[in-house]
């Protein structure tokens, strides 16, 4: 495992190769270090980060399995608390360093199909700037056969009393049993973001389609905000916010908001959800960007 601290200026972020997440990513203003992720030490897996990788594919897939190009595939539960195979590969890998320096850093890693039919690589870099953090993903279908791909993240943003989010949407999902979706629905005035507004006091595990693209954390409290964008694959989110039935140890500090390229069980879906069919050799990529700024 590797530690990597990137600086530019007042920002700094820090990322470990175990699990390919970020630890940190913070700005120093005024004398005093605003959290813009959640932090975590050093020795944090991915549950307990500021954001990991979403490879092959994000979110779960109901009965474990799929249907595509007349065969059946089947996937192996990769937790022991969940039972269904979950959020993919890259955040339980160890990633391999491929370059850094003072502002940026690029690392990726290497899968053969076990637990799932997936083979690929995957690499993903994070660069710091003036302009913020960009983190950047690919993967590649080194397998033998055509599968569906899809890629994301999974931040844990601060959660204080006063924090507001913004990210306009088209439309909703249920849950339903097993934390997997359930069926497309109007979204519910207390999820509804098209305009800054509180998170609701309740657990929250719904996708979301047709994002954006554009989304706006807010912190009175701290006199900032953070804005992510985009690029256009990633037009599915979901926002999950725990609960102490969930999570015995729950505060109230962190939620979430994560950037798709495609809807959650996508796999059994019309259309395969917007997850892209890669044949061997092809490759699946794209960007995220998080800008602090300073609000009065």
């Amino acid at each position: 495992m590797a530690i990597i601290d990137l600086q530019d200026g007042a920002l700094s972020a820090r990322l470990s190769t175990a699990g390919g997440v970020l630890l940190d990513f913070s700005w120093m203003r005024d004398g005093r270090k605003i959290p813009l992720l959640r932090p975590a030490a050093d020795d944090a897996d991915a549950l307990s980060s500021a954001c990991y990788p979403l490879v092959p594919f994000g979110n779960r897939v109901r009965s474990n399995g799929f249907h595509f190009e007349g065969r059946a595939y089947s996937l192996q539960p990769n937790t022991f608390w969940d039972p269904h195979y979950l959020h993919g590969d890259g955040w339980l890998a160890e990633w391999a360093l491929l370059s850094e320096s003072a502002t940026g850093a690029e690392i990726g890693f290497r899968h053969q199909a076990d637990g799932s039919p997936y083979s690929y690589k995957a690499k993903q870099s994070f660069r710091l700037s003036g302009k913020g953090l960009k983190l950047h993903m690919s993967v590649e279908n080194t397998g033998e056969a055509a599968l569906p791909f899809g890629l994301g993240w999974h931040p844990f943003f601060p959660l204080t009393e006063q924090t507001t989010f913004l990210a306009k949407a088209q439309r909703f999902w249920t849950e339903t049993e097993g934390w997997l979706p359930g069926e497309p629905a109007e979204i519910p005035a207390d999820l509804d973001f098209s305009q800054p507004a509180p998170l609701p006091r309740r657990w929250i595990n719904n996708g979301f389609e047709g994002w954006s693209g554009n989304a706006r954390i807010t912190w009175p409290e701290a006199c900032t905000a953070l804005d992510l964008t985009a690029d256009p694959i990633f037009r599915h989110a979901v926002i999950f916010l725990s609960d102490e039935r969930f999570d015995p140890g729950f505060r109230r500090d962190y939620f979430c908001f994560e950037p798709m390229s495609h809807l959650a069980n996508g796999h059994n879906l019309p259309g395969f959800g917007d997850l892209k069919v890669l044949q061997p050799g092809e490759r699946l990529e794209g960007s995220i960007r998080m800008q602090p700024l300073a609000i009065s």
